[in-house]
């Protein structure tokens, strides 16, 4: 099941067909069992005729998101540690990240509103007060009011590494800034949980040349799901759930630093793929 919305539909599909969902995105995917939830709607629905269908395609996807705030994770598979790591020497701040790696405690740290999110096919940006700036893939969770894993969707978390890298302290700003977070192009609602054999892959072009390509599957990642969750829930109420990105194991060479025109394309078996325009702010 996947859950697609434009600036006035909510689609699903479904056994290869596409119905629209009469509701409010908030109150759509705020169920404990989303799937079940959601196949009883379409089965008692009209399936969209192809026309129909692409003409909501033409509309273009909006972000997968009502009113729920975005989440991140920080520091969750080990490549993503060792980057931290070197990015911070020159801060001073190096040996945090190791710290944070093998505690008990997992980083997280508030990303971004709702209206601060880019869909599929939107412009994310980079900071022009940063020398240094990358995407990270990410799978993201969506989790219901009562804490529970729901649904899944494709995270890029823009991140200005020169900002976090000059001081730990700056990692807000380096994080959480206007089109930082993309999230889309849909809602994967599996009737079980993601397999942690799924691929993560990003593609960055620039002027239609492939400059930066790598993959790597979610069983790297050393953080659980209901381990992130639970931290995130323990101390705040999400009223219409919220979206955790689980952090990344991809990061391109200190060398690479993404510029204006630049298109990141990010893939997760089963979801889909997530395409952004870099831009400037």
């Amino acid at each position: 099941m996947k859950l697609y919305k434009t600036s006035n539909r909510i689609i699903a599909e479904y056994e290869g067909q596409s119905y629209q969902i009469s509701d409010s995105w908030d109150h759509a995917v705020n169920q404990s069992k989303l799937h079940d939830h959601l196949a009883k709607l379409v089965k008692s629905a009209k399936p969209l005729e192809s026309g129909i269908k692409k003409d909501w395609l033409k509309d273009g996807l909006s972000a997968p998101i009502g009113s729920q705030e975005v989440w991140a994770s920080g520091v969750t598979y080990l490549r993503s540690r060792d980057a931290r790591m070197e990015e911070s020497k020159s801060g001073g701040g190096s040996d945090f990240y190791q710290k944070v790696y093998d505690a008990d405690r997992p980083e997280l740290f508030f990303k971004a509103l709702a209206h601060r999110v880019v869909g599929h096919g939107g412009e994310v940006y980079i900071r022009k007060d940063s020398t240094w700036n990358v995407p990270e893939p990410e799978l993201t969770l969506f989790i219901n009011s009562k804490g529970e894993i729901q649904g899944y969707t494709v995270g890029n978390d823009m991140s200005s590494r020169s900002i976090e890298g000059e001081n730990p302290l700056y990692l807000p700003q380096a994080k959480s800034y206007e089109k930082a977070c993309a999230l889309g192009p849909c809602l994967y609602v599996p009737k079980e949980p993601i397999s942690l054999d799924t691929n993560i892959v990003i593609s960055i072009k620039r002027g239609g040349n492939e400059v930066f390509h790598e993959e790597i599957q979610l069983n790297r990642m050393k953080r659980k799901f209901d381990e992130l969750v639970e931290y995130l829930y323990r101390a705040c109420h999400f009223n219409q759930g919220a979206y955790l990105m689980t952090g990344t194991g991809i990061i391109p060479p200190n060398e690479f630093t993404l510029q204006a025109g630049d298109m990141v394309s990010i893939s997760i078996d089963g979801i889909g793929t997530l395409e952004n325009v870099v831009g400037v702010i």
